[in-house]
């Protein structure tokens, strides 16, 4: 199994309007968690996502693959799991994993591409986690 080369967690706590008719996570707000973590994640190493695209830089999602395990409801507290698994010259490979009380909830993985404001592939800034380089 492939080690993650940075982790983070957050909490996020279920909003009613994140529901359907029956107080569960309708499941399209799941990738608006994942979207949350990836930003939180550049955040505690530092990398503003605005800064990013002020400098030119999008991250877009290029793939999305996700599996249910069970409901999350409202005002539920979840736990939710970032990991970068792959940076490569454009793009980043993320793993998530929200849960609930240890209970899984949600997996989930993600290729972000960086392109610019036209579209095309841009390479991605170096990023430092725990003091070693990455994507130079």
């Amino acid at each position: 199994m492939t080690q993650p080369i940075h982790q983070h967690h957050l909490q996020i706590r279920v909003t009613y309007k994140e529901t359907d008719g029956q107080r569960r996570v309708h499941h399209a707000n799941y990738v608006n968690y994942f979207e949350r973590g990836r930003v939180e994640m550049l955040r505690s190493i530092g990398i503003r996502y605005r800064d990013l695209e002020d400098q030119g830089r999008m991250l877009v999602v290029a793939e999305m693959n996700i599996q249910y395990h069970s409901a999350a409801q409202f005002d539920d507290l979840l736990d939710l799991e970032t990991s970068l698994m792959e940076l490569r010259k454009v793009r980043l490979r993320h793993n998530y994993r929200i849960s609930r009380d240890g209970e899984l909830v949600v997996t989930a993985s993600s290729v972000i591409a960086c392109v610019d404001p036209e579209g095309n592939l841009k390479r991605l800034p170096a990023f430092d986690f725990e003091g070693s380089s990455f994507g130079s």
